[in-house]
């Protein structure tokens, strides 16, 4: 195992292995049995439709970057920073990276010079994968930018027109040549975590865990030769990467077909060409799609059968809207880069599929929900998940005060999410632990109160976040999208309609904000930080009751 990561312990891995978890292979070998079993069958698409690449080619291009980069010089245990948009080139560089036993470190196109630094200095990152623009911006500028300062950045490899002393990605590959196949325990890549409050940690994940992982998640999906994907979110995100995304795909000898973004005007006429039969998202694209085919779009949209949404909560409200708008069964599904998935089943009810996050899609997935002194609460009840299993880390990289206080001395890592258990085993999100507004000592969900207001006809989004209060500390600050056609709604109105519901007093709304769109962090989760931020500066420029809504 690589310095800096943290290994199962050698009985939980045996144990692991002996059940067929984990079955040796590496995440290379296994395009390699892909490719022969698929042959000349497509495997990836790009957004034009130009770029047709079958799984025998792709397998031949990953074999000649390998080459190519290990004639420039990487080798096994290099880092490699990944910042591509949604493109076969992510692919074929990370496979290719795999069978080198160098690690790709997963990069979010939206990242920039302060994110990009952290990265390399904590991974230790000595090459990058970058493109040469996209959506307007020059990322060479920006990797010129990072080496000025982090100079062991050496290598740059440019997808597109290269800058003076970087390379082009096509200029790269070469005849194959036998590589030492890496162990199959070992690292394979870093994934990033999702938090919104800080820089991201680096999330170690494992040939023989991923490979279980996308095995497991394709199994349940029911993923064949027919399936065609959609990668509509950035696809370095563990959902569309291996959830069983893009590589579960290839497994099962399906077509992944990558969008370049998830707006509905380019997504719908990507599902009609390709005749899309399966997609993943998170609530803030649903309530795009929803908005646009409740609108009207003009698409044939009767390919797509599943849509898996999760990532963050999905309110009951706008869950059972999904199935009659867009025509496709919906597929929950909670989890995170660290690890544990939950998915709601093709045969559960609809009141399980519409009210819960599913339950843990393998046997050996272990958890624990826990008040704030760390005992299990009863079924039905609200506490910390803890959760600990076969593609679950036991530590992120390079972080061990962090790790301390992240997982429990047997191996549990404390998600940080809030939840509670049916009686049948499925699990409700019920918000994050630190996502609260403490309003005068009372302790407020945010999710609970979002839930409600998007249940309110004129309210197509709802996020809730604290704003200072001289008094109480903390105040309740309510932004919401108004939804199509509607006017935006008044705070008086929301206030009426959330006591109509039942909540308390002290949970209503003191501000609301009427926006046309959330800022969105990299990973296209509801940047609360940034809201959070913006009423508190209005706060002290316009003084607290002038502007609300």
């Amino acid at each position: 195992m690589l310095d800096g990561c943290v290994p199962w312990p050698d009985e939980v891995s045996a144990r692991y292995r002996e059940a067929g978890y984990w079955r040796g292979e590496t995440l290379g070998r296994l395009l390699r049995r892909w490719a022969q079993a698929y042959g000349d069958r497509t495997a990836l698409v790009d957004a034009e439709g130009t770029r047709r690449i079958g799984y025998r080619e792709l397998d031949l291009w990953c074999d000649r970057l390998a080459a190519g980069f290990a004639a420039r010089g990487l080798g096994p245990g290099d880092r490699v920073l990944v910042q591509l948009p949604n493109t076969p080139d992510f692919v074929a560089v990370c496979f290719a990276l795999f069978r080198l036993g160098a690690l790709p470190v997963f990069c979010l196109p939206a990242y920039r010079d302060n994110e990009l630094r952290h990265l390399v200095e904590l991974s230790g990152a000595t090459a990058c994968v970058v493109p040469d623009t996209h959506n307007g911006f020059d990322h060479r500028d920006l990797v010129r930018t990072v080496r000025g300062h982090l100079p062991a950045l050496r290598q740059v490899f440019v997808a597109g027109e290269p800058a003076h002393g970087f390379t082009a990605l096509a200029d790269v590959p070469a005849d194959p040549v036998a590589l030492p196949e890496p162990d199959a325990s070992d690292v394979a890549f870093f994934l990033l975590s999702g938090g919104t409050t800080a820089l991201p940690k680096l999330i170690p994940r494992t040939h023989d865990d991923y490979a279980y992982q996308t095995r497991i998640t394709a199994k349940i999906c029911g993923l064949d030769e027919n399936t065609v994907y959609l990668a509509v979110l950035p696809v370095e995100f563990n959902f569309p990467w291996g959830c069983p995304g893009v590589i579960g795909t290839l497994a099962a000898g399906g077509r992944a077909v990558f969008a370049r973004t998830p707006e509905p005007l380019h997504c719908f006429p990507l599902i009609e060409r390709e005749r899309v039969t399966f997609s993943s998202a998170i609530p803030t694209v649903v309530h795009l799609w929803l908005a646009a085919a409740e609108e009207g779009h003009g698409h044939d949209l009767s390919s797509l059968d599943v849509l898996q949404v999760g990532s963050a909560k999905l309110h009951p409200e706008v869950a059972e809207r999904i199935g009659p708008t867009l025509g496709v069964r919906l597929q929950q599904v909670f989890g995170m880069a660290e690890g544990l998935l939950t998915f709601t089943r093709y045969d559960d009810d609809p009141e399980t599929v519409l009210t819960t996050q599913g339950r843990p899609v393998s046997p050996a997935d272990e958890i624990r929900v826990v008040g704030p002194d760390d005992r299990e609460v009863a079924v039905g009840e609200t506490g910390e998940l803890l959760t600990r299993g076969p593609y679950t880390l036991r530590g992120y990289y390079r972080a061990p005060e962090h790790n301390a206080r992240a997982f429990t001395a047997d191996g549990f890592y404390r998600s940080g999410d809030l939840v509670r258990l049916t009686p049948a085993g499925e699990i409700v999100v019920e918000g994050r632990v630190k996502d609260v507004v403490v309003r005068g000592g009372d302790k407020v969900s945010a999710t609970e109160v979002e839930g409600h207001l998007t249940a309110h006809p004129d309210v197509q989004q709802a996020a809730v976040v604290p704003m200072p209060d001289p008094v109480l500390g903390e105040k309740i600050c309510a932004y919401v999208i108004p939804a199509p056609g509607r006017p935006a709604p008044r705070l008086p109105v929301l206030r009426a309609h959330l006591r109509s519901r039942g909540l308390a007093a002290y949970k209503l709304p003191d501000r609301v904000e009427a926006v046309g769109s959330f800022p969105l962090t990299g990973l296209n989760k509801v940047d609360k930080k940034a809201l959070a931020a913006r009423v508190a500066e209005r706060l002290a420029g316009a003084g607290p009751e002038r502007g609300a809504a």
